[in-house]
């Protein structure tokens, strides 16, 4: 794919954190949701690809935009053929409450490459680099855990483990502690979270934990580009989350590693900064009606990783910063 699309992909994320930012602290997640959703879609219609989403706002009858099997890009005959993942909003609670780690993210790779999830739960469980190797889902959590901190050559009490603040939890958070860790609990966002364990001034070391599905998926082209590893397997809870999977064909029971989730050596992964977090800076309004965007954009194919800090001027893009 032409590493150009990289910096092209940032332009879409900017335009969804953009959008989504009016609406912080504003107690309205739908709202934020859909303006983050508008502004990628138009920002979308000027890349030169034909991408289909294979992750999506939900099915066609569910979002009007940026619906899964929807085709987006200029969609001309030479156009680059990619399959999209994208998550507008990751973490509308958040920026409903004005609360940290919300971004704007998106994942794209070659055609037939990004794992179809079904929009149900998974269980996940993700390293940085030094940890790779080590991890195993089918594992108990403990045996996992003192594998990662010999990995990292750290103390068991000095490995930070990070996971959505949810009683289904519980039992995580007991072992945990049991082994002498230490835990960060977050609210919404595990796609930043699990990031994080791929930059050591995070001060993050593993995330563990059911989360979604389609969050999933996008984090784990972040990890290969970051030559981090993630292990999963869907976890539905609900009869409708069982027959979602069964509608797709996606095993229960399976253990999905990091090149199931993500075929072949080729994805980008880029995300913009809606609330300030783990990884990016949130969106800052200026005056002069002037914001500015904390991004990051990577390359697996060159383990190129950019952080990109820019200034708009919000009065020269009245399409989508209003």
């Amino acid at each position: 794919m032409d590493r150009n699309l990289a910096i092209n992909l940032v332009r879409v994320t900017e335009a969804a954190a953009l959008g989504a930012a009016k609406y912080m602290g504003r107690g309205d997640k739908n709202l934020a949701d859909q303006a983050a959703v508008d502004n990628m879609r138009k920002m979308f219609d000027t890349m030169d690809i034909d991408g289909i989403v294979v992750i999506g706002e939900g099915e066609l009858d569910e979002a009007p935009m940026l619906y899964i099997g929807e085709r987006i890009g200029m969609c001309r005959l030479d156009s680059t053929k990619v399959d999209i993942a994208v998550d507008p909003l990751d973490g509308t609670n958040s920026v409903a409450k004005g609360l940290p780690n919300a971004i704007a993210v998106i994942a794209m790779a070659p055609r037939g490459c990004l794992l179809k999830a079904p929009d149900t739960y998974m269980y996940k469980l993700a390293v940085g680099p030094k940890a790779k190797g080590v991890i195993d889902l089918n594992a108990p959590v403990k045996e996992n855990l003192l594998n990662i901190a010999k990995a990292l050559n750290k103390d068991i009490a000095d490995l930070t483990v990070t996971m959505l603040d949810r009683e289904r939890h519980n039992d995580i958070i007991r072992e945990c502690r049991e082994l002498g860790t230490r835990i960060k609990l977050f609210r919404d966002g595990d796609v930043a979270a699990a990031i994080a364990t791929c930059f050591e001034h995070t001060g993050v070391d593993v995330l563990i934990g059911i989360g979604g599905a389609p969050e999933g998926v996008i984090a784990a082209a972040a990890l290969k580009c970051l030559g981090g590893e993630m292990q999963a397997k869907l976890h539905p809870m609900s009869d409708e989350e069982m027959e979602r999977c069964i509608k797709l064909g996606a095993p229960t029971d399976k253990v999905f590693l990091l090149d199931d989730l993500v075929k072949g050596s080729e994805a980008y992964f880029a995300a913009t900064g809606v609330s300030d977090g783990y990884l990016l800076k949130g969106v800052t309004y200026l005056s002069h009606n002037v914001a500015k965007t904390h991004s990051v954009v990577m390359r697996s194919q060159t383990g190129t990783i950019r952080f990109v800090e820019a200034i708009h001027k919000l009065d020269k893009k009245p399409s989508y910063a209003k």
